[in-house]
């Protein structure tokens, strides 16, 4: 199964510019709230209409500004679950589930398929409850379920876990992507949680300002993301302007130092990152002398943040994230990080 997606579409101050291909598993569209994530489900839905470009499900043509299709959303055989979930709250569990087969004439299928999908999201039990009777988790079952009850040929999530709060959150995150697996089609969710992309989803694309930097598998994503708006998003803290000063080598003005590099630099480098947890007292190299500043503490963490010795005084502090069990008792006069941890950053 694949979607293939290439459109364009005028959202107020940017221009929506989508252009990818999905295949079977969980893609997720990461990006800051704003950036065109939701809009862009809502066209491949046939919800929203692009102003141009070209959509396909399985070889089958859902939108073309040239040809002039734009098949209506019941035609389109895609799930959609909204934020909210949009279950009817005058209805019970059963007769939410039962509007997904509106379309289905016979009554002894409706029944079977109806039964099959309550034992599949264990919603056994609660047939005969309102949505205001249930939980969280519970409304995201009975949600899922009305959609797949239709056996859609791809699932788009919206925010799936923003309704809930963080405990409910956490827990349902292994639930819903055990589902997913079984489910075993093209699953396109949206996010603006990098855990719940990592977590979720095999691979990721980036949006910005509605334009789609590339699509990578979440772990590289992770480990090199290319650009600073995908730094940003997957959770890098400390980033700053450079520029390539030789194959392995930049140039940070900023702190005020040059850092050797595991992978080559090309030309176009604009930027570099450095993760809040890749600093190390005992690295020896990219090691420079540091000051103190402040620190924050987490639960579980402490974030130490300090500048280097000839540090631009108007760029903010750095940070540097570890355990508290692992804070040192003196704050170090140097630290280093490895040339593997350094993220090159691209235009």
């Amino acid at each position: 199964m694949s979607l293939l997606v290439d459109i364009t579409r005028q959202l107020g101050s940017f221009v929506l510019d989508a252009q990818f291909e999905a295949e079977n598993g969980v893609t997720c569209l990461l990006g800051a709230s704003g950036c065109g994530k939701s809009f862009t489900l809502k066209c491949i839905a046939g919800i929203e209409k692009p102003d141009r470009g070209h959509i396909e499900l399985d070889g089958v043509v859902l939108f073309d500004s040239e040809k002039h299709i734009n098949l209506p959303p019941q035609k389109r055989q895609v799930g959609y679950l909204f934020q909210n979930y949009a279950l009817f709250p005058n209805m019970t569990v059963r007769q939410n589930i039962l509007c997904g087969l509106n379309r289905q004439r016979d009554r002894a299928v409706k029944e079977k398929r109806v039964a099959e999908i309550i034992r599949l999201m264990q919603l056994d039990g609660l047939e005969n409850h309102k949505p205001a009777q249930l939980s969280g988790g519970q409304q995201q079952r009975t949600a899922l379920a009305r959609i797949l009850v239709n056996e859609p040929r791809m699932l788009m999530l919206d925010e799936p876990f923003s309704a809930l709060d963080a405990h409910l959150r956490d827990s349902l995150k292994i639930e819903l992507r055990d589902m997913l697996q079984e489910y075993g089609r093209e699953v396109l969710m949206v996010t603006h949680s990098r855990e719940e992309a990592y977590n979720m989803s095999q691979r990721i694309a980036v949006m910005d300002k509605g334009k789609l930097l590339g699509m990578k598998d979440t772990k590289e994503l992770f480990a090199d993301p290319g650009s600073v708006p995908a730094a940003v998003l997957t959770g890098c803290k400390n980033i700053a302007s450079a520029r390539k000063i030789g194959l392995h080598e930049v140039e940070v003005p900023e702190w005020g130092i040059r850092l050797q590099t595991a992978q080559d630099v090309k030309d176009g480098l604009c930027a570099v990152g450095i993760r809040a947890h890749y600093f190390n007292i005992n690295t020896q190299k990219n090691r420079f002398p540091i000051t103190y500043v402040e620190e924050m503490e987490e639960p579980f963490e402490v974030i130490l943040q300090f500048r280097y010795q000839d540090q631009s005084p108007d760029s903010p502090p750095v940070w540097w994230r570890l355990n508290k069990e692992k804070r040192p008792q003196q704050f170090p006069g140097e630290l280093g990080i490895a040339p593997a941890n350094i993220l090159l950053l691209y235009p």
